[in-house]
């Protein structure tokens, strides 16, 4: 029997209920089969498969050793912890949660400082004027040391932070910070402000793949199904179906509406029948149903989509192509 194709995801709180959720509307149901308390699990249905759960940390750092296939994990810990990290993962697809930017941070007091620019000046003028290097609090010291280098600010040291990192400059230990921040409301609390060019990343969770895994045709198989069924679900939510039936309806209306709607026609043109389907975006589709209308549509039915399964698959193609 052929080793399961391991998919790691958060242990607790709301990125396992995020990642729970975002599994099962794609078709793919998590279950603990032995347990709630238990740290493996299943996908309800598809035999070969094994979950397990982890904390994030410890799933970049499966992925980044090849112990597991796939993960659930934030980008920021993606880039932070494993290093030249295109090369040895594949950041398969955005999740759409856990949202979260990693910034740099200064006091609101330093008034003139509103760009890592400024910064460089300040960090020069610091070290003349006390014989020491400015300091800056961070959990995030690889992406730290590229963000600042690639912005050529030299005359920092980066002091390693163990706790809220946003207390460290009232606390007198760092003069600046890098952090993660979702609104920025807790770092307005303290006192800080993020200057206008120092987002260092803009990160959300994203289902990764590890390079190094054993990726038999077992395994890929089983990844080829799970990312169908997750891009079937991506496509459908990211469009409404409009149906319409016409006494009459030739090329150039349907062709019309794709340059005005940015409408999609999965199944070709009207039928001998005048029939029309379309899959539409759903800003669009008021406006669509109009157009239709205006032009001699006799009806037009709008519905939401559960999957929409196509020959290609783009998230296999792009796991395939890191492999």
């Amino acid at each position: 029997m052929s080793a399961p194709l391991v998919i790691a995801v958060p242990a607790k709180g709301r990125l396992q209920e995020n990642a729970e959720a975002f599994f099962a509307r794609s078709g793919l149901t998590l279950i603990k089969p032995r347990g709630a308390r238990d740290y493996r699990g299943a996908v309800a249905g598809l035999d070969g498969v094994e979950i397990a759960y982890l904390s994030a940390s410890e799933i970049t750092s499966q992925l980044a050793a090849g112990a597991v296939h796939m993960g659930v994990t934030g980008e920021d810990l993606v880039r932070e912890m494993i290093p030249d990290a295109d090369r040895r993962v594949v950041l398969i697809e955005g999740l759409g949660f856990g949202f979260a930017n990693v910034v740099v941070a200064v006091p609101q007091a330093w008034i003139d400082v509103r760009t890592m620019a400024d910064i460089d000046d300040v960090a020069t003028a610091f070290r003349h004027h006390h014989g020491r290097k400015m300091r800056v609090a961070t959990k995030y010291i690889n992406l730290t040391r590229d963000f600042f280098s690639a912005q050529g600010v030299i005359d920092y040291r980066i002091v390693e932070s163990s706790g809220a990192t946003e207390g460290a400059p009232a606390a007198g230990t760092a003069e600046l910070i890098v952090d993660i921040t979702t609104t920025g409301t807790t770092l307005a609390a303290n006192g800080l402000k993020i200057v206008d060019d120092g987002t260092i990343l803009r990160s959300q969770a994203n289902l990764v793949a590890a390079r190094a895994s054993e990726w038999g045709p077992e395994q890929r198989e089983l990844a080829r199904v799970i990312l169908d069924r997750i891009a079937a679900q991506a496509r459908a939510k990211a469009f409404r179906e409009v149906r319409a039936r016409f006494a009459a309806c030739d090329a150039a209306l349907v062709d019309a509406a794709k340059q005005k709607f940015g409408v999609e026609t999965p199944f070709g043109g009207p039928t001998s029948s005048g029939m029309l389907t379309l899959h539409c975006p759903p800003s669009q589709v008021y406006a669509l149903t109009s157009y239709l209308r205006e032009r001699g549509a006799q009806a037009v039915a709008v519905a939401d989509l559960g999957y929409v399964f196509s020959r290609d698959n783009p998230l296999y193609a792009k796991l395939e192509a890191g492999l």
